[in-house]
C-alpha cells in the first residue's frame, strides 16, 4: 500500500518553482529520509504531504486521499518542526495530558519517560523554551503520537550532540516497537543514514533519486590516480564530481558500471561511496571542489 503518491507535483511561490514534477511513492512501514541541501524544497513537500499547504498542479495523496484540509489525514499524521506552536495557556505537561484528545495511538508512557529523561520543566511554556529545548519537546510530542505517517523537518536543529544521538536511539527503537511511515527531512545524510531504508534526494525542487540505501551506496564510485589515466577511464561517463589531487593524481566520481573492473585492473584506486557522499555529489553546484576557488 502506498501512504503517499506524489504524480508531478508542482508549487511555486511568485517566481520561484519550489517543486517541480515531483514524482514518488512511499509504502507504508519505513524510515525514508528526505535529503536535499537548503532550499531543496524538503520543507514545501512536508507541508503539502501534511495538509498545511496546497500544492499548484498534478495529484498527492496521503492515504488515498488530498491531505489539504483533510481531516483523515489530519488525525493520522503528523509533521514535527520548528514552527510548531501550542497554547501559550498550556505547560508542557498540560500539552502532553491533552494529546490523547487528538491522537487516538497517544502513548502516554514514552511521553512521561522522554520528559523525564530529557529533564524538561513540566510548568514551562512552550514558546518560552531555549531552541534546543523547544526541539526536544517537539521531538518528544512526535514520536509519542504513534502517527501512520510521522514526519520530520530538520527534527534536530538547536539540539547539541549528545541529545541528537539520543534523538536519533529513541526514534529507532520506537520504530522497532511501533512499525509505521517515519519521513524525516535532513541536509546531514551522515548523521541519519544508520536510520535509513530509503532515501528520497531532492535538488532543486526536483527528485533526483529515489531508491533504498544500499543502491543508493553502489550509485557512484571514486576513482583515484594518474590525471591521463583517470581521463580515459572516465570518458564518455558522466562524472559527478572531479578535482586534481596534485600535480600528478586526479579524483573523479562517476557512475558506476562495468568500468569498474577494468581500472581495477589497469590499477585504479578505486574507492567506494557513503550515502552521503553520493547524495552530495549528485547534488553539487560544480564538478570541482573549494580549492578550485582558489586557484
Amino acid at each position: 500500500m502506498n501512504v503517499i503518491d506524489c504524480q508531478k507535483v508542482n508549487k511555486g511561490y511568485r517566481r520561484t518553482n519550489a517543486l517541480e514534477d515531483i514524482t514518488f511513492q512511499l509504502t507504508d512501514q519505513k524510515i525514508t529520509g528526505l535529503i536535499g541541501r537548503n532550499g531543496a524544497g524538503k520543507t514545501t513537500l512536508l507541508k503539502i504531504l501534511a495538509g498545511l499547504t496546497k500544492h499548484k498542479s498534478g495529484e498527492v495523496n496521503v492515504f488515498g486521499k488530498n491531505p489539504y484540509n483533510n481531516l483523515l489525514v489530519s488525525a493520522n499524521s503528523i509533521l514535527v518542526d520548528d514552527q510548531m506552536t501550542f497554547p501559550d495557556s498550556l505547560t508542557l505537561e498540560e500539552i502532553l495530558r491533552s494529546a490523547p484528545a487528538f491522537y487516538k495511538k497517544w502513548d502516554t508512557q514514552l511521553a512521561v519517560r522522554l520528559f523525564q529523561y530529557f529533564k524538561l520543566d513540566s510548568k514551562q511554556q512552550h514558546s518560552k523554551l531555549s531552541k534546543g529545548s523547544r526541539a526536544t519537546f517537539n521531538m518528544i510530542f512526535g514520536l509519542s503520537t504513534h502517527c501512520e505517517l510521522t514526519m520530520f523537518d530538520e527534527p534536530t536543529n538547536g539540539m547539541d550532540e549528545a541529545v541528537r544521538t539520543d534523538f536519533y536511539r529513541a526514534l529507532l527503537k520506537d520504530y522497532i516497537a511501533h512499525p509505521r511511515s517515519i519521513l524525516i527531512s535532513s541536509h546531514h545524510l551522515s548523521e541519519i543514514e544508520h536510520l535509513l531504508e530509503d532515501i528520497l534526494l531532492i535538488h532543486k525542487g526536483k527528485v533526483v533519486l529515489h531508491a533504498d540505501l544500499d543502491e543508493v551506496k553502489e550509485y557512484a564510485v571514486a576513482i583515484q590516480g594518474p590525471v591521463a589515466d583517470v581521463e580515459k577511464w572516465t570518458a564518455g561517463e558522466e562524472v559527478l564530481h572531479s578535482k586534481r589531487v596534485d600535480e600528478q593524481k586526479q579524483y573523479a566520481v562517476f557512475k558506476k558500471n562495468s568500468k569498474l573492473e577494468r581500472a581495477r585492473l589497469e590499477g585504479a584506486n578505486i574507492q567506494m561511496l557513503t550515502a552521503s557522499e553520493v547524495c552530495m555529489y549528485m547534488t553539487s553546484e560544480s564538478k570541482g571542489g573549494i580549492d578550485d576557488v582558489f586557484k
